[in-house]
């Protein structure tokens, strides 16, 4: 076989291409077969899981679209070896599927207070505000009042659950903060955060708020400051000190200890005491493992206190969780997905993709589909792209080997439509107009900000629709394209709770009122 080409690099891809074609031959019996296989599996979900779920899982990925699942799943085959593009997430195996409409009532790409609050609430609102419908106003404390709404945690434990939280970022972040907090402005994590105009109004901070719901038995994550007050040295803290940031003389540490039965209650803040707490005889658990946010996944064993893995904190969590036999409610996040692609470092929010679908298998293996209804979502998107024609088994994270760009540099498959890797003024001008010259860069190390189009500190959000996976009862009414605010409807109605219990009352655990899948009609 003659091969013609005119550089180096024009060869490369071509060989590249020649030799990957002559591993990967797949005959299009394989095709066949593994087409035969999924009718077979799509056959066996004719009878649907009508079950009432005593349990429900809620993991949300923050930041997590379309491009980061594919990204992740790439990745996460080609550490184990493979090329990657056949690999599939955990997630990616449940039997149930939609796509969720993100926006915000009064944003086109939303934030992720406004989504939290919506797939947690069932109810669509404002950017910015958590727990409140549309009628609340951000920052304004009086315009808000009355507009709270309650969660599907909030509701669980009024139906004698057991409910916690699992997050890698602050517990009083956006997303975690909608599960138990109803505030007009997500950025109330601390009662120093209030502005000195809205304080003395009626709101309560975020973490308050947290400490006052008694009954959230598991909170873990990061964000130690906001419960520490400011003249609280933080443990982790160097040769420079770090104090926490209340200002009302309250340590909300000690009152969440002291306001739990004698014995019950363990906090811990590293992965030693984290690994020590015994869940037999642990009834409530906080864990703060960070000042702020919790580390990246990548960078998680550099921590000098150590941090726990999300899929260990899973773990203890349902252990701890399960004791109730009336089940449980549990939020799930992979915070910090969300933060790696506001930096436009890929690397890091692949990585924490995959620790996040850790955490997923985590809780498949320690529960049923037959009781336990585990929905996996993101919040909103984000501007990571996957492109360019590259042969298959390219690294996902190295630079694309079919070529150059039209200004004849190197470009890499993944990269972003804004943020910090987009070309400033100033740098267009030192480079005479064109991209940074990546040829010898090292695109798969943990620090390589990707390219992005246009210049910005962080990275926006995108507003196209996000991915629902869902596994056990009801889990097929996830179907089609859904309303954000749909979400926390159906785990209600799965688990028998809320709006939806007084028609599962009326039923038997076993006949719940179906025939053949169809429901009968109620009057809610």
């Amino acid at each position: 076989m003659e091969i013609t080409c005119t550089t180096l690099l024009a060869c490369y891809a071509i060989l590249s291409g020649l030799l990957l074609n002559q591993v990967h031959t797949q005959p299009a019996s394989e095709w066949y077969q593994q087409g035969r296989q999924s009718i077979e599996r799509a056959l066996e979900l004719e009878d649907f899981n009508l079950n009432v779920a005593k349990n429900a899982i809620l993991f949300l990925g923050d930041g997590m679209g379309v491009a980061t699942l594919a990204s992740a799943r790439i990745k996460k085959g080609q550490d184990l070896g493979s090329t990657g593009e056949e690999h599939q997430l955990e997630f990616e195996k449940f039997p149930h599927l939609a796509l969720s409409k993100t926006y915000n009532t009064n944003y086109q790409v939303s934030d992720s207070a406004g989504t939290a609050t919506a797939f947690l609430a069932g109810a669509k609102t404002k950017r910015g505000v958590v727990g409140q419908d549309d009628r609340a106003i951000r920052g304004d404390c009086a315009a808000s009042s009355g507009s709270d709404i309650p969660s599907i945690l909030e509701i669980a434990q009024q139906h004698g659950k057991s409910v916690g939280i699992v997050t890698t970022t602050r517990v009083t972040h956006a997303t975690p903060a909608a599960a138990y907090a109803h505030i007009p402005d997500r950025d109330w994590e601390a009662d120093s955060d209030i502005p000195s105009g809205e304080q003395g109004k009626g709101c309560t901070d975020i973490a308050l708020q947290m400490v006052e719901n008694h009954g959230i038995q598991v909170v873990m994550g990061g964000g130690r400051q906001k419960f520490m007050l400011n003249t609280q040295r933080d443990p982790e803290a160097g040769i420079l000190p770090q104090f926490g940031d209340r200002q009302d003389g309250r340590d909300l540490i000690k009152e969440w200890v002291d306001g739990k039965p004698e014995g019950s209650a363990v906090y811990v803040w590293n992965e030693d005491d984290f690994e020590n707490v015994d869940p037999t005889k642990t009834d409530y658990l906080l864990g703060l493992f960070d000042r702020s946010h919790m580390t990246f996944e990548d960078n998680r064993g550099n921590d000098n206190a150590g941090e726990p893995h999300i899929a260990n904190m899973t773990r203890k969590a349902i252990e701890i969780l399960s004791k109730n036999v009336n089940g449980f409610f549990l939020l799930v996040e992979g915070g910090r997905i969300d933060h790696a692609h506001h930096a436009n470092t890929a690397y890091s929010a692949v990585y924490d993709t995959i620790a996040f679908d850790e955490a997923v298998k985590m809780a498949k293996d320690m529960t049923s589909s037959s009781e336990t209804l585990i929905v996996v979502t993101a919040d909103h998107s984000h501007t990571n792209t996957f492109s360019g024609y590259p042969n298959r088994g390219n690294p996902i994270l190295g630079k694309n080997d079919r070529g150059v760009g039209s200004d004849g540099l190197p470009y890499t498959t993944v990269m972003y439509s804004d943020g910090p890797g987009g070309v400033t003024v100033t740098q267009s001008y030192q480079n005479n107009g064109l991209r940074p010259n990546i040829t010898d860069t090292d695109t798969e190390q943990v620090i390589y900000v990707s390219q992005a189009l246009v210049s910005r500190a962080s990275a926006s959000h995108a507003g196209e629709d996000v991915t629902i996976f869902a596994d056990g009862p009801m889990a097929h009414l996830f179907h089609g394209v859904h309303e954000q605010s749909y979400i926390p409807h159906v785990m209600q109605y799965a688990s028998c709770i809320g709006d939806y219990s007084t028609p599962c009352r009326a039923v038997t655990r076993d006949s719940r009122a179906f025939i053949k899948g169809k429901i009968q009609r109620y009057d809610w």
